[in-house]
This record gives structure tokens, C-alpha cells and sequence, in this order.
């Protein structure tokens, strides 16, 4: 398994202690940047949403991607763009685990504004430690989202 992660400014910190953390459970991560904190930047969220769904679309049963931005939900916006990617945004851990299991998310969109990291790496291990269902009906709504019905 190998993690794609971005984040724009808002969510730089939170990502390179991601980096980190996912690093010391043994499992490859690459960093799509932002590579330096800068506010005042044109690190705009669409552009790491992008980076992270065009890593992540070359190898999709076993890569994963990783957004961060301040809400959150610019990343999942920007990032349900690309067909074949599912990006949810998490809020809770109930939640992350349903969007992995019955919505087959690939990629998880993380609120920096939001969350502190102790919640992000909750987050982050129920991603990586769950698996989706392999139940008809789920097959079925990627199908239709993907228009392939």
C-alpha cells in the first residue's frame, strides 16, 4: 500500500505530522506538497486535490490518497472531479469507517480547521485499516456514479 498526502497552507502542519505518524507504522507515504508554508502562496487546494487523484488513478487498488485543506471539503470537492476517485470528508470516526466499507473512498479529505491531530490520526488508521465491502449494492451506486450503468 503506498499513501498519497497534500495540503494546501491551512492544512501544512497537520500534514507533515501525518507524514510522520503514518511513516512509523511502516507504511509508504509520499508527500505532493505544499513543501513550504507560505500564506501568502498560490497553494491553492484544487491543485494538491489533483496531485493526489492523478497519484492515486495510476494504481487504484493499491494506492490511497490523502487531502488536507482548511474545511476540508475543497479538497473532496476538487477531488470528486477525477472519475474513479470517491473522496469523503471526515468528521467522525463512525463516519470514516461507513465511507470506507460501503462507499469505497479512496481518498479521505481531512479538515484541518476542524480537527486536532489526535482525531486526524484516529481518522487516518480506521482509512487505512478498513476495507470496503465487496456487497452488490455498493458495486452498483460506484457504477452509477461513474455513469458506467
Amino acid at each position: 500500500m503506498t499513501i498519497f498526502i497534500a495540503a494546501d497552507h491551512r492544512g501544512f502542519e497537520l500534514k507533515n505530522k501525518l507524514i510522520e505518524y503514518i511513516q512509523e507504522k511502516n507504511i509508504r507515504v509520499e508527500d505532493l506538497g505544499a513543501y513550504d508554508y507560505d500564506a501568502t502562496a498560490e497553494d491553492d487546494y484544487p491543485d494538491f486535490a489533483n496531485k493526489v487523484t492523478q497519484a492515486v488513478l495510476q494504481n487504484p487498488k493499491e494506492f490511497l490518497g490523502i487531502g488536507i485543506c482548511g474545511s476540508g471539503n475543497g479538497i473532496a470537492v476538487a477531488a470528486n472531479r477525477s472519475k474513479g476517485i470517491y473522496c469523503g470528508l471526515a468528521f467522525n470516526e463512525h463516519q470514516v469507517k461507513h465511507m470506507r466499507e460501503h462507499d469505497h473512498i479512496n481518498m479521505l479529505a481531512l479538515p484541518s480547521d476542524y480537527i486536532d491531530f489526535e482525531k486526524a490520526k484516529h481518522f487516518v488508521d480506521i482509512f487505512l485499516s478498513t476495507k470496503p465491502l465487496p456487497k452488490e449494492k455498493y458495486l452498483r451506486r460506484l457504477k452509477k456514479i461513474d455513469k458506467e450503468v
